[in-house]
């Protein structure tokens, strides 16, 4: 095995010497087994302070930042590197000037480069594992001119993360090399400092052969991407604290107890005080010691402590305190700390003795401006969004994040996976298909072990000591084999209080007990309850599920049920958080979002890093609605007799929220109270009286109770009020012939918005050569032989039709079509949506026999009736042929039915069937009952809710990154479109139907790349559908939509009646 690690830093200096020059061999770039060089022990990321004063306000004079502008010079390869630039009388201050921190990339030079699996060089050059890239393998020059305080004594520097390695020199010294993009790298500067101004250089090299092991699924960068702090220490220095808090189970979880271990800088005399203190600041236990070694280990009980979970996430505060040995104080420590137990216990995975079930989300560390330097603020605004949607926990996928991350999820209350930085998809997996050869890495490579082992101590040194980390990751996709395995076993000598996970023993079962659960992505709801009925001997979680590329978490429901009714399987993440885009400035001064492949970066998987229910500038996108439902704790059934809640909740009783009623009638809220005091305990399902049924008799129509557990008090994270659960039915009021509520209450109701109105007149039907034209009270319809078809419909003396109503049975693909391929097996029905021949024209007037148009109407003829049915057949070029008649029924009163009837054997089945009307693009003002307020679909519709919800055609757009299919609503009972002076028209159906109206016809979406090649709006399309088939989402890549969420080809119907407005 080679040597490799951190080597002591006595011996480095005694070795070379402590001026030795700047010296560094390009050929170690290869090297596996050359992964640090200098680089100071990885420690816990505590803070430490001068005295209390500066811990309060959270600013310590131990540090100093050298974040900010640095001098920069952009090598194409390690040839072009500016020769000794790194000397000392070596001028750089007339290069130019790069912002540290950032990715190269994403400051103008080279350009940023998405991939999935493939690693960025493959078809560029011909490299083996271990191989790097020559001729293009960008270095970024690095310098910053920088003084030392006075005062300090000894000074060390330390980079919070720098992509993918870096070689480090101060005034022409070689300090260091360190790799791992993800972890923090520390040197001690103190040899090669000089009074007054210091030159610090670094080579930042975009790959080496860490980047075999940094093959994540997302935008590669390099770069100094995360803060660099210059920090000193004082005469005493506690360089780790590690921390462990857990409840007793003998005592029945109420007393905790608490191990500390620190190491100190040296063995010289120091006091020590360690104290645990509540949330207000109150002593629990404590220590006082004299120590006079280089570690100190204590442990101390607590009675009566609060454990700490997602729910109720309860911190204490350990504060240490270093004085010398005359008592002067010499710095302050602060660690949060959380008592709680994880472990498996009767075959699940318990945390505080509860089974948990992971209500997850991956990860990445992404911000659309800067990539994975992250604006600072977008960590906790991420963090309140994810706790707002009922996210319960987060996949660091597939790296450590910055501890600012695992610090809010210990404030917020969030489980953690924290994985380690290791990904080699690439390596071994070609087009989908697993290749596993020689050249798998790391597979059972004594070469890679000693990297592999120090990226995961790196990680678990760093963060060992937040309660929020649950399970240890071995990383993502990187086969199996035995160095994994090693990693694994590593984690469990080093800590006995997590879990260990790693997926890839799906792959490759040589080495099973690698992980302590089973662990897969994107298995099927089904096929998980088929295996593990085969397999009971781990619980099962999914680490990726749900692919939300795109329109998609269609069919999310069925793993929540899934968790219901299989102990074992104890959920999972989505993937994931948000889009990973580039935000830059269009063509025309717009914002647009960019993909791979839009900064000529081949080979790339272009849209595929488009999977977030976020979109990469934060905003939520509609998926969000259904996470939301999907993860919420409680379940609530109303009834008109009263409310059955169900609490899922592993430690909150529905006592903590405010239960709210709101009834609606015809989608008008008509009645709302807020009750209080209702305990279900966790775990418990009970039945609540609400006292609705004593209520007066309210009238006809369709009724909607919908019941809502909302925050009773301020939480940091969400206001009071703030609704974490509904449930909504309707329901049906007992019929009461005694005084209706609105007469009590005198707040009549209009009637509901999709009722005919009374008829009155006739209509005056003029039949001309090739026209026929119905006129009635302020509207008129004109049909044409020629065209088969309707001409013109007419309201208020305007036209609202700007072109031919089409027929239509396709839709614009969305992701999961293109993963799956089901273009190519439905493409005939986008002919059909795009051509068609009318084939037959009859009509029917006041219900006489229809007469057949043969070319033209035949007779001039004008008359009074009070209906007319005109019947189109359309014939489409399809294999076998395939037609469809579509009805006009105008009546006296104004309305118009449409009826579109199908029926033909052999087809594939179609995506969608629907009618679509093209309006002007002013009637863009949206009003409907249907569900909402965001978009729904067939197969994501329970985080909807049936209401009346006004929009525009615009806002109906959700702006994927390649647009799409988008803006259905399910279940709608009226939908109207209308201009700004509410002049329009309005579809209705005493049957539910599916509508959208949107500015955009699903032939322009398809046909559009990115948002900004969508053409400038000129129509809106109104469009109302019999049903269109779900979105899918079990992966982006194969699976298809859930045959119950389909329409297999057969007999269909679409049925609605049309009015201007």
């Amino acid at each position: 095995m080679c040597e490799g690690g951190r080597p002591n830093l006595s011996a480095i200096l005694l070795q070379k010497g402590r001026f030795h020059m700047a010296a560094f061999d390009f050929e170690k770039l290869k090297d596996p087994c050359y992964f640090a060089e200098n680089r100071l022990p990885a420690h816990s990321d505590h803070v430490f302070y001068r005295d209390e004063a500066e811990l309060a306000r959270g600013v310590s004079s131990f540090y100093r930042t050298l974040g900010g502008i640095w001098h920069f010079a952009y090598a194409r390869n390690t040839e072009h590197i500016p020769q000794g630039f790194e000397a000392a009388d070596y001028d750089c201050r007339d290069w130019e000037t790069i912002r540290v921190p950032a990715h190269i990339q994403m400051e103008g030079h080279g350009a940023p480069h998405y991939t999935n699996t493939t690693y960025p060089w493959d078809g560029h050059e011909s490299i083996v594992p271990g191989e790097i890239p020559v001729r293009d393998n960008p270095v970024g020059c690095y310098v910053k001119y920088f003084a030392v305080p006075e005062d300090w004594e000894r000074v060390y520097i330390s980079f919070g993360g720098v992509d993918a390695a870096f070689a480090l020199f101060l005034n022409g010294h070689f300090v260091g090399y360190s790799e791992d993009s993800c972890t923090p790298a520390d040197f001690d500067l103190t040899p090669y400092l000089v009074a007054g101004e210091n030159k610090l250089a670094a080579m930042v090299f975009r790959y080496t052969s860490a980047s075999w092991l940094e093959d994540q699924d997302f935008w590669r960068f390099s770069g100094i991407y995360r803060d660099v702090l210059l920090y000193t220490k004082p005469q005493h220095h506690i360089e780790d604290v590690a921390v462990r808090a857990v409840p007793l189970e003998r005592d029945g979880y109420t007393h905790g107890k608490l191990d500390v271990r620190l190491a100190f800088n040296d063995a010289s005399e120091k006091h020590v005080e360690i104290l645990l203190c509540d949330s207000e600041g109150d002593c629990v236990e404590g220590e006082e010691a004299v120590v006079t070694a280089t570690t100190h280990a204590c442990s101390m009980e607590a009675a009566c402590v609060l454990l700490w979970s997602a729910e109720h996430p309860w911190l204490y505060h350990l504060m240490i305190r270093v004085h010398d040995a005359a008592g002067a104080l010499q710095e302050v420590v602060r660690v949060r700390v959380g008592f709680r137990e994880f472990c498996i216990r009767d075959g699940v995975m318990q945390i505080n003795g509860e089974r948990i079930v992971f209500k997850g989300v991956n990860r990445h560390e992404f911000d659309s401006d800067h990539g994975r330097a992250m604006d600072p603020a977008l960590f906790e605004q991420d963090i309140i969004a994810l706790k707002r949607a009922n996210v319960n926990a987060i996949r660091t996928s597939h790296y450590p994040n910055s501890s600012r991350l695992y610090e809010l999820a210990d404030i917020y209350g969030f489980y953690v996976i924290d994985e380690t930085n290791l990904e080699t998809h690439g390596s071994w997996m070609k087009n989908g298909a697993c290749a596993k050869d020689a050249h798998t890495v790391p597979g059972d490579s004594e070469e890679w072990l000693p990297a592999v082992l120090d990226r995961a101590q790196s990680m678990y040194e760093r963060d060992k000591n937040h309660p929020c980390i649950l399970i240890w990751s071995c990383g993502n996709e990187s086969c199996g084999g035995r160095t994994i395995y090693e990693m694994s076993e590593h984690f469990r000598r080093v800590d006995s209080t997590r879990l260990v996970h790693y997926e890839g023993i799906f792959w490759d079962r040589s080495y099973p007990a690698t992980s302590d659960m089973e662990s897969q992505m994107y298995t099927k709801a089904a096929d998980i309850e088929a295996f593990l009925k085969e397999h009971r001997d781990k619980p099962f979680i999914c680490c990726e599920y749900t692919h939300a590329m795109g329109n998609s978490c269609g069919g999310m429901h069925k793993y929540t049920e899934l968790t219901e009714r299989e102990p074992l399987y104890q959920g999972g993440f989505i993937w994931d958080f948000g889009d990973q885009a580039i935000r830059r400035r269009g063509r025309y001064g717009e914002d647009v979002f960019l993909y791979g492949g839009d900064f000529g970066d081949r080979p790339s998987d272009y849209n595929f890093s488009g999977n977030g229910i976020f979109f990469a500038d934060r905003r939520p996108t509609a998926k969000l609605q259904e996470v939301k439902y999907n993860y919420q704790n409680f379940t609530l059934r109303p009834s008109w007799n009263g409310v059955e809640i169900e609490n899922k909740s592993l430690f909150s009783d529905a006592d903590d929220y405010e239960l709210r009623l709101t009834l609606l009638l015809d989608g008008r809220k008509i009645w709302e109270t807020w009750q209080q005091g209702h305990h279900v305990e966790p775990g418990e399902t009970k039945f609540i009286d609400t006292a609705i049924y004593k209520m007066p008799y309210l009238g006809a129509g369709e009724y909607v109770l919908t019941a809502s557990l909302c925050l009773k008090n301020e939480e940091p994270w969400a206001p009071a009020g703030y609704e974490i659960a509904f449930g909504q039915a309707v329901v049906v009021p007992p019929e009461n012939t005694g005084a209706s509520l609105f007469d009590i209450l005198g707040c009549g109701v209009a009637a509901p918005a999709y009722a005919a109105l009374e008829a009155s007149g006739s209509l005056r039907v003029v039949q001309g050569d090739i026209n026929l034209g119905v006129q009635g009270a302020g509207f008129s319809l004109m049909f044409s032989s020629a065209q088969g078809n309707l001409v013109s419909y007419r309201h208020g003396g305007r036209e609202l039709i700007e072109e031919l109503p089409q027929p239509s049975f396709w839709r614009a693909p969305i992701d999961n079509d293109y993963g799956s391929g089901r273009m190519a097996d439905t493409a005939q029905w986008k002919l059909a949506s795009l051509y068609r021949r009318c084939t037959r024209i009859e009509y029917s007037v006041d219900g006489e026999d229809f007469e057949t148009v043969n070319g033209f109407f035949g007779r001039r003829d004008e008359r009074r009736a009070k209906r007319v049915i005109v019947r189109f057949t359309y014939a489409f070029a399809t294999e076998p042929a395939a037609a469809c008649v579509v009805s006009y029924t105008a009546e006296a009163s104004g309305e118009v039915g449409v009826t579109m009837e199908y029926e033909t054997a052999g087809m594939p089945e179609m995506p969608d069937f629907a009618m679509i009307f093209t309006l002007d693009a002013d009637y863009d003002r949206i009003r409907f009952y249907g569900y909402g307020p965001k978009e729904n679909y067939i197969d994501r519709c329970c985080g909807a809710r049936l209401g009346v919800y006004e929009s525009t055609a615009a806002d109906e757009v959700e702006p994927y990154l390649r647009p799409q299919e988008t803006g259905n609503h399910c279940g709608v009972r009226w939908i109207e479109v209308t201009d700004h002076g509410g002049h329009g028209i309005r579809l209705a159906a005493d049957v539910p139907f599916e509508a959208s109206a949107l500015p955009y016809s699903p032939h322009e979406l398809e046909n559009a790349r990115h948002a900004y090649d969508l053409p400038r709006p000129q129509h809106t399309y109104l469009r109302a559908s019999a049903g269109m088939c779900g979105v899918g989402g079990d992966d982006s890549w194969g699976a298809p939509v859930l045959a119950e969420y389909t329409y297999p080809n057969g007999k269909r119907s679409l049925s609605f009646k049309m009015k201007g407005i």
